[in-house]
């Protein structure tokens, strides 16, 4: 049975998140608010828990295109390739926000993501993922909560998130409704931003 963890968005409580950051350190999985959807996350380090990341989306690990969640412009750039400065200006505008980059991986990605040449890059701009990616030190691997209705693509409910993951993860954080639209995915590979799909956020304005 999951922890279900209350955490105020703005003023984030520090024992909570120190107990969001023991289990993740200790290869568990969580729901996590961010500037979007919920999204479900493990430290990127924890092989254990990749491998039960995937499982639980029904892929293999080898397969998964899951984006991680940094906390700030140069922690992102420990795990992608120099880029030129044009997307590094586009990075600084946007970033934090609903935004995904793909982006090319660098050879410091721990291993379950060998092999991958690129990345899906999240800065929220939220405190909450913010202050946990800070403490645990490393990112987390992420993938949005979906819903099976066919009307409302993702939950926004943290309770109702609760009932339908608690025995799947390891807690299942609270810090009020969520949206429920996902982020706009930018592809900055190649070094011309293109929009792989339209989601928050307004691209057009950070270029």
């Amino acid at each position: 049975m999951a922890d279900y963890i209350r955490i105020h968005p703005e003023n984030p409580q520090e024992k909570a998140i120190d107990q969001i950051v023991k289990i993740l350190r200790n290869g568990g999985l969580i729901i996590y608010p961010t500037d979007t959807v919920y999204g479900l996350g493990c430290d990127i380090t924890n092989m254990k828990a990749m491998e039960n990341l995937a499982r639980i989306k029904g892929i293999k690990l080898d397969k998964a295109q899951f984006s991680i969640v940094c906390n700030d412009l140069s922690h992102l750039s420990n795990y992608t390739r120099p880029i030129d400065n044009a997307s590094f200006k586009i990075l600084k505008r946007a970033l934090p926000g609903p935004f995904t980059f793909v982006m090319e991986a660098s050879g410091n990605l721990p291993s379950a993501y060998k092999g991958k040449k690129t990345v899906g890059i999240r800065v929220p701009d939220h405190l909450v993922p913010q202050l946990i990616v800070e403490k645990l030190g490393n990112p987390i691997a992420s993938t949005s909560i979906y819903d099976e209705d066919e009307i409302i693509e993702y939950t926004t409910d943290p309770e109702l998130i609760f009932e339908k993951w608690q025995k799947l993860v390891d807690a299942v954080i609270d810090s009020g409704y969520g949206d429920n639209t996902a982020s706009t995915v930018i592809d900055l590979s190649d070094g011309e931003p293109t929009v792989l799909r339209e989601g928050k956020g307004d691209f057009e304005a950070y270029l």
